[in-house]
């Protein structure tokens, strides 16, 4: 299945709402685990880490 829209994001837990305020879903919040991406299992949209933030997390991380 393709995402519904794919978002870029800096970090790697992100919260997500459906976007379509009283008519959205209700608030997940979604951890990458360090995959560098993730699907909301409610609306489909798919989280992208960035890469200057990916990069930055694993510098980070040493």
């Amino acid at each position: 299945m393709e995402p519904t829209e794919i978002i870029d994001v800096d970090k790697e837990v992100v919260a997500c709402d459906g976007g379509e305020g009283a008519l959205g879903h209700p608030r997940v919040f979604l951890n990458m685990k360090g995959e560098g991406q993730i699907d909301c299992p409610y609306c489909g949209r798919r989280f992208v880490l960035k890469a200057d933030a990916a990069e930055a997390s694993a510098g980070a991380a040493h």
